[in-house]
């Protein structure tokens, strides 16, 4: 298990959508939705993490526009790590699609036990459309519905 303090994870913001990753958890094989980010490297600023962590898990180019979120995790969260701190990020290139969490071994990637399986924009401006799985996980949810306060989308 890792031990790293905090998580850098970026809110990807285009055309009034949001970017999630899909991933299947390790051990267990349960599958959640959550913001792409991870732990921050020797030498590394914040935002040079989160946008190394955006191009690795999202094949995107970002440009971090400013923090958004800075909070502890939720119970039942995986204490990995002690802290979330999300950034709003805007795309400036590539194409979304799922990439690689080099936090875990090959062997588990291929295994199919641990990984990106989907990433996909969320409506900010509606939920209709949205994962039930999504909806349903207060782990992600709340934070999501934070970012929609705090960017207008909920009043």
């Amino acid at each position: 298990m890792l031990n790293r303090r905090t998580r850098y994870q970026g809110a990807i913001i285009k055309d009034h959508h949001i970017l999630l990753i899909k991933l299947r958890v390790f051990p267990t094989g349960k599958i959640v939705w959550t913001f792409p980010g991870g732990g921050i490297e020797p030498n590394e600023t914040e935002e040079e993490c989160v946008r190394r962590e955006m191009k690795e898990e999202t094949n995107l180019e970002v440009r971090v526009i400013s923090t958004l979120l800075d909070e502890p995790p939720e119970n039942g969260e995986p204490q990995t790590y002690l802290r979330s701190r999300t950034y709003l990020c805007e795309c400036i290139g590539g194409e979304a699609k799922p990439g690689y969490d080099p936090e875990y071994s090959p062997e588990i990637e291929a295994a199919g036990l641990h990984g990106i399986i989907e990433t996909h924009w969320f409506d900010l401006r509606s939920e209709a459309d949205w994962d039930t799985d999504l909806v349903n996980d207060p782990i992600i949810y709340k934070p999501l519905q934070q970012i929609r306060k705090k960017l207008g989308y909920l009043r």
